[in-house]
Order: C-alpha cells, then structure tokens, then sequence
C-alpha cells in the first residue's frame, strides 16, 4: 500500500489500506461496479457488486469467506483443503484443475496451487478515468510465475482482464488452467437463461467415472439440449427448478473468441462473459441445484459455476494430459490471455 497515493470518492478508485478477514484486500471500483479481490488467497474475487441496485453476481456459500491460516483442518483429504475455504465467487486456477493428481512429480490438491498462495500486487493506473492493478505469482511446485492485470473505466460496468503465463524453464511444460466463476443468489433462480454463440458442443464423460445426473453420460450434444437416461430433451440453458440433480459437463467449439452470458429476464439483468478462447478453449459448466444432500453443500446451495479452462474433465492434470486437453507452453515461453465480464441491463 502506497499511503502517498491519491484517495478519491468519486469515479474510479482503489482502496487497499485493509484486511478482509486478516487477508489483505484489495477493491476497485466506479459508478457502476465494486469488486473485493483477496490478495492473500490467490486473488480470489469474493464480490462483484452492480452498485445501481445493489446486486451482487457472485455466489457465497454458507461458510463464506474463510482464512485458511484462521484453523488448522483435521483432515488430510486434498480435495478438502480446497473445499473447507470455499467461499463460492471466483478463483485463478492453474497449473491443476479438479481434482488432485500429479504432473512432472509434483502432487497436487483440488484446483491447486495458486487458488490460496499470497500474491504481490501493485497499483499501474490510479486516475478517475481508469484504474489497473497488476498481481502476480510465483507458483512453488513447477516453473511458472502467473500475471493478470484487472481495469476499470469510468461509466462502464465492464471488468477488463489481462494475463500471462511464462514458463521459467528450459524444458516444455503442460498445465490446467482456468477461470472458477461461480454465480449465486441473489441474482440466480429459476429465471435464468444461458446464451452462447453457435456452434457449441457439449462434451459428457464417461459413466462409469460419474454417474449421469441430467443428461446421460459418453455421448456429446449440440448445446442447449441433451438427452437425460430416459431419452427425453434436456435444455441446459434453463436453470431448473430446485432439487434438480446435480451436474457437470464441459463445452467446446468457440472458435477465438469465447462468450455465454447469464441473463435474469424477470429481474432485467444480466451478465456477459468474453474471454481469448483460444488460450482456454473449453467452458466448465458445474450445475448444483440442492440436489447434493451430503458433504459439501448439504442441500442448501443453488448455484452454477461457468468456468473457462485449458483442459478437462475435473480429474486433474493427468487425465488432461491423456486426453490431449491439457495446456502446453515451450521452454521460457510467455502466454498472454484476455478477458472481460460485463454487467447488462
């Protein structure tokens, strides 16, 4: 934190002077929108507020924001120590994504590592017009330091992201890397629709790694509509009613340039998502609708999670590789990718 730093109350700014619980924090904001980034828990974006009437997109758990240097857990399970400092909203995931697995020697846990390291910031554009605050890391378990950098502009309800990935070895490396956004209440209900471009795949795994939840699993489909076990039609761009079962599949064929947006016809509100499809050609699409009575989500949650990624299924980095999904970057090789989010009346 620069104390010498101009404040300001009006148009856009930076505050960056507290802690969320004992995390530092960082919010940017304008007229339009407030985002609360945790620095020290992998840029985790916990609020993504439409200030005009007061609503936020990102989904909270009912555990809420965690510190994970608040409690020492009392298990072991890898997926756990994700999962038990899950507040919902939005991580960085890289150089692993799902569930744990190994790469080049390394173990690692659910969407490990960089979701819970500290990262360093720094504040690039500080004015009213537009403000940029750059974060970045240095990943401890392979040779890779992560870089984005995040704007605002005056008038627009618009978050811009740049980021890059440099390998920092001599040797070609492979990775999983995503974008973990999760919306809730009290913007998502049963009056969402889900819009993509043409042209968009549905990809279902294999039954016998998971078990079919809305739609019958090792086929593929043109999105919105699937099959479910008992051959009828499925359109998975209506959220359903809750209790529905649970689900995940995984989506392909944006060409360059990715999109979906999530739009609240009785509400009149919506959000767009773009992003460089090119550095993460596949869209996670994780359905839980209360459906899930057990460990974690005990039936109280109705969100979805439409996540950006560089390799699938949620198995980890291994089965990525196997399947050919899996990122690649040549030695010492820089990869940039960009993105934005757009709030819509």
């Amino acid at each position: 934190m620069n104390p010498y730093r101009p404040q300001r109350n009006y148009g856009c700014r930076i505050r960056d002077g507290f802690s969320y619980y004992g995390m530092r924090t960082v919010v940017i904001e304008n007229e339009l929108l407030r985002i609360s980034i945790l620095v020290d828990k992998g840029t985790e974006i916990f609020e993504f507020l439409y200030k005009p009437i007061d609503m936020d997109f990102m989904w909270l758990t009912e555990n809420g924001v965690q510190n994970p240097n608040s409690y020492l857990s009392t298990s072991d399970d890898p997926i756990a120590a994700f999962i038990d400092y899950y507040p919902g909203g939005w991580q960085e995931v890289f150089p692993n994504g799902g569930s744990s697995s190994s790469y080049g020697g390394a173990q690692f846990g659910q969407h490990g590592e960089v979701a819970h390291m500290p990262w360093y910031y720094e504040v690039v554009e500080d004015r009213a017009e537009r403000i940029t605050v750059r974060f970045s890391v240095r990943t401890k378990k392979v040779p890779f330091t992560l870089s984005k950098t995040m704007s605002l502009v005056s008038g627009e309800a618009t978050l811009y992201i740049e980021e890059e990935v440099e390998n920092l070895s001599g040797y070609s490396q492979r990775y999983m890397w995503g974008q973990h956004i999760a919306l809730g209440k009290p913007f998502l209900d049963e009056n969402c629709h889900i819009h993509m471009p043409p042209g968009v795949r549905i990809i279902t795994e294999d039954a016998s790694k998971n078990p079919s939840g809305r739609v019958k699993r090792g086929h593929e489909y043109e999105w919105p509509l699937a099959y479910n076990e008992l051959g009828e039609l499925v359109d998975l761009s209506q959220l359903p009613p809750k209790r529905t079962p649970s689900e995940i599949v995984y989506l392909t064929g944006f060409g360059n340039k990715g999109w979906y947006s999530v739009v609240n016809e009785q509400k009149g509100l919506g959000m767009k998502v773009e992003w460089d499809a090119r550095t993460l050609p596949y869209l996670w699409y994780w359905q839980e609708f209360g459906a899930t009575t057990s460990y974690p989500w005990y039936g109280r949650h109705y969100n979805i999670g439409l996540e950006p990624f560089a390799g699938y299924p949620t198995y980890g980095i291994d089965e990525a590789i196997r399947n050919g999904s899996a990122g690649s970057i040549a030695p010492f090789e820089h990869k940039k990718f960009t993105m934005q989010v757009r709030v819509f009346t």
